[in-house]
């Protein structure tokens, strides 16, 4: 079976002040409090766990992007 690996993208997100419905590609989900919404690379918009979003992204420079 071949392995695969996600490549570097760089991603726009906030820390979400109030629970907040977010529409998804999926549909409505329910944002709360201290979630990260996270705008994806073709402008789509999703909320994430802050465990989550820390296990996988990291802060850059805006000169990175």
């Amino acid at each position: 079976m071949p392995y695969f690996c996600k490549k570097p993208i760089i991603i726009e997100a906030e820390i979400l002040q109030e629970d907040t419905e977010v529409q998804t590609l999926e549909g409505p989900l329910l944002g709360r409090k201290g979630d990260y919404l996270i705008t994806g690379i073709q402008g789509e918009k999703y909320p994430c766990k802050p465990d989550i979003f820390h296990a996988t992204y990291y802060e850059v420079t805006k000169d990175v992007y």
